[in-house]
């Protein structure tokens, strides 16, 4: 199994690659747990799969300067818009894939942070739709 330390994640929100401000990005699916327990499963708990969901969650420096960070993020707020991220800037590939989808911007944190802190924002917003895998 190949190891691998991420320098340099690709991601982009409504089309603008932000990469140069993010220092963490985590996109998570997940299954919705439908119980369908009855008294044939013999005391034994049955579950199946129901709606998927999941959650991109991004950690920003701060940058308030003229078509920077915060000039691109505040207008997008309320809006849903596509997303794509890859573990790497270089192409989507087989060792590379990329996940795109929509997201809906549900909230800005534009001041945030205390004394000598990094000016900084951490969102999570949830996807709408599907999140699709791609390797080209």
């Amino acid at each position: 199994m190949a190891k691998m330390v991420l320098l340099a994640e690709y991601v982009a929100l409504n089309g603008t690659d932000l990469s140069a401000y993010t220092k963490k990005a985590e996109l998570t699916a997940k299954v919705e747990e439908k119980e369908v327990t009855t008294y044939g499963s013999q005391g034994w708990k049955e579950v199946l799969g129901g709606l998927k969901s999941g959650e991109l969650a991004l950690d920003f420096l701060q940058d308030a300067a003229v078509a920077a960070l915060d000039s691109i993020m505040w207008p997008l707020l309320g809006t849903v818009v596509t997303f794509e991220v890859r573990l790497s800037n270089s192409a989507a590939s087989t060792s590379n894939p990329k996940y795109t989808g929509s997201v809906l911007v549900n909230g800005w944190n534009p001041i945030q942070g205390s004394v000598g802190d990094e000016a900084s924002v951490g969102v999570s917003y949830p996807t709408s739709g599907a999140v699709t895998r791609a390797t080209a």
